[in-house]
């Protein structure tokens, strides 16, 4: 069961790594992202079904439209294999429980929310407000059919948590981070107060961790200054995941190496 499980995960993760491309080009557009069907931007032709299998179809067509032959981007395949790799990690890592497809979404909207801002320094408001609607929805029906409240209660506070820490960053620093950074780290605090204190604790840490460690990185070879604006969602993002996997691990071993 948990085997097919994995591949279920793996093969939807797929399709919703396709879907996900089509929301990374027109939620931040204000597109809709049902019609038209999936097209060119080049050309306007009409992608054929051929021409739209995950991953298959960018190798099959040399990354270049079949119409016009111009480039297409291999983010395009990189986001459809990350989506799948990430929903078969969260299979592996929840199995046929419950609280599996609350994660699978996250998953996919975080993957989302950071190409948005890496590409355009944004995280809107049309993937991260209704993502506390689901969260609390899909959570709070887990804690109810599993008899689980302590989670859903932990899961609010550090909803709230989150969301107050960021808003103290940006009033106290205004430019340092934006008002997407505030409203994404309450959807994060949602989904890691959910699994425990130390998911939360890792994933609010960690996302400043490799923040600190891209930057000094980009400065070191020259691509970026103390001043320069990076976005921070992606580390965000990241961190979270990073804490879903191995956040109890790494507490636990943090404890253990500081204090005995």
């Amino acid at each position: 069961m948990h085997g097919l499980t994995v591949v279920a995960a793996t093969v939807f993760g797929l399709l919703v790594g396709s879907f996900l491309n089509v929301v990374i080009w027109r939620v931040p557009r204000g597109e809709s992202v049902v019609r038209p069907p999936s097209h060119c931007p080049s050309c306007d032709a009409r992608i054929g079904a051929r021409d739209n299998i995950p991953v298959v179809s960018w190798f099959a067509l040399r990354g270049r439209c079949r119409g016009c032959h111009a480039r297409i981007p291999v983010r395009y395949p990189v986001v459809e294999a990350a989506t799948a790799g990430l929903f078969a990690g969260f299979a592996v890592r929840f199995g046929p429980h419950p609280t599996l497809p609350a994660y699978l979404y996250f998953a996919a909207v975080g993957i989302a929310l950071a190409v948005i801002d890496l590409d355009l320094r944004r995280l809107p408001n049309a993937l991260t407000l209704p993502s506390y609607a689901v969260g609390l929805a899909s959570l709070g029906a887990v804690a109810l059919a599993q008899d689980l409240p302590f989670n859903l209660v932990r899961a609010v506070i550090g909803m709230a948590a989150m969301y107050f820490f960021y808003f103290v960053l940006v009033v106290a620093k205004p430019g340092a981070m934006g008002w997407g950074d505030v409203k994404l780290a309450g959807v994060i605090g949602l989904y890691l107060g959910f699994l425990g204190w130390d998911e939360l604790v890792v994933g609010a840490f960690s996302a400043f961790l490799l923040g600190g460690i891209v930057g000094i990185a980009l400065m070191a070879i020259g691509s970026a200054g103390r001043k320069t604006k990076i976005p921070f969602g992606p580390y965000m993002v990241v961190g979270a995941f990073t804490a879903i996997f191995v956040g109890h691990s790494l507490a636990h071993w943090y404890l253990g190496f500081t204090v005995g």
